[in-house]
């Protein structure tokens, strides 16, 4: 018999059948198996890191760990299949992870802690997914519609302005329209 509490807990993953599905519909014309991998993880990675922190308010170490730790299975092997390709993306998603990191905690150190830890290092991991091209539109469209989003909150009078709103979501959103946009 099936555990009804453990089924309302699995939920709001339901969803990510559906992101995945139309990240391949968007791939037909274009098919890069690695590409569509890397991609895909991302997604499936940052649509449980946007519930949780929705949920929660924590984005779990552990889960960014394995996001990090995806990233290199996939991408250690392809150095023996095309190094030259291989060393371009290590380099560009090394300068994506940095430009992420760095931002991001950069606002967390300026903000005293106004950002949380666990969105500084799920960008800066997300950052080695998206590269260099990638990570600037993902922050600017998540940080962008989380700032309008409080802005609103605020003014409805649903939150105070000291009080702090889950940004992974919205970050997500941000990777989102990347990956399918630009």
């Amino acid at each position: 018999m099936i555990n009804k509490d453990k089924l309302k807990s699995l939920w709001p993953y339901s969803g990510l059948p559906v992101v995945i599905a139309v990240l391949l519909l968007f791939q037909v014309g274009t098919f890069d198996a690695f590409y569509i991998l890397q991609s895909g993880l991302l997604l499936v990675f940052g649509y449980i890191i946007a519930v949780l922190d929705f949920q929660t308010k924590k984005i779990p170490n552990k889960l960014v760990l394995a996001m990090l730790g995806a990233w290199i299975i996939i991408v250690v092997p392809q150095l023996f299949f095309n190094i030259d390709a291989t060393i371009y993306l290590l380099i560009d998603s090394l300068i994506g992870f940095v430009i992420a990191g760095g931002m991001f905690l950069l606002v967390y150190l300026i903000s005293r802690r106004g950002l949380g830890g666990g969105d500084v290092k799920f960008m800066a991991v997300a950052g080695l997914y998206l590269g260099m091209s990638g990570v600037l539109p993902a922050m600017l469209v998540g940080s962008v519609l989380a700032g309008l989003t409080g802005f609103v909150l605020i003014l409805i009078k649903k939150i105070g302005r000291k009080d702090a709103i889950p940004l992974a979501p919205f970050l997500y959103v941000g990777i989102l329209a990347t990956i399918f946009f630009v």
